[in-house]
């Protein structure tokens, strides 16, 4: 099983949406600064998750996430923090 997730920055107004097949270790090594993309934007919460069977649907949904429309819906969970 695949999650497919969002983090807001806590410090920041920066959204990032992955997926990952173990969440607590994927937030744990964001948080960590172990992710040179996430790293300026320490610390996150997490702000969306959605679980898929397999790789290719998680992407899929992914790769929805991270366009224009996916973010501005994104944008209401961040509001609700």
């Amino acid at each position: 099983m695949f999650t497919v997730y969002a983090i807001y920055s806590l410090k920041r107004n920066y959204i990032y949406v992955g997926l990952t097949s173990n969440l607590e270790n994927r937030l744990e090594r964001h948080n960590a600064g172990r992710e040179k993309t996430t790293r300026p934007y320490l610390p996150f919460k997490i702000i969306y998750t959605e679980v898929h069977p397999d790789r290719k649907s998680a992407r899929k949904r992914e790769k929805y996430w991270k366009s224009g429309i996916g973010k501005e819906k994104l944008l209401q969970f961040r509001d609700k923090l």
